[in-house]
């Protein structure tokens, strides 16, 4: 299932909105998701892991809030890892990975 599909089924059934009211609001909750994934991979770069677990923390919410908790578990993986200070993790390909899925959603027609 597309994800547009997969945010459109949630928000009409978790918070009973009709279709065409999801539709509208649809482009913003992208431009939203898409400020979030900058902001990741700006603080990635600055490699200050309590900033990192922060925005990880944003864009794991932003997920949640639209149904997408299997990208919302990645955004936690980075989360925990920087909370907890391991640097074995390799947090440039875990924040690829999830910008290449934010890629998609924002994308997808």
């Amino acid at each position: 299932m597309k994800f547009s599909a997969r945010i459109k089924e949630y928000l009409g059934h978790q918070f009973n909105l009709p279709e065409d009211q999801v539709e509208r609001m649809l482009p913003e909750f992208k431009r939203t998701l898409s400020g979030h994934m900058e902001n990741l991979e700006r603080v990635y770069h600055q490699q200050c892991l309590d900033d990192l677990a922060k925005a990880a923390h944003t864009i794991k919410g932003a997920f949640l809030n639209l149904g997408l908790t299997d990208c919302a578990a990645l955004a936690m993986k980075i989360e925990e890892g920087a909370i907890h200070k391991d640097e074995s993790m390799d947090y440039g390909a875990l924040i690829t990975d999830m910008g290449v899925i934010v890629d998609n959603i924002i994308n997808e027609q």
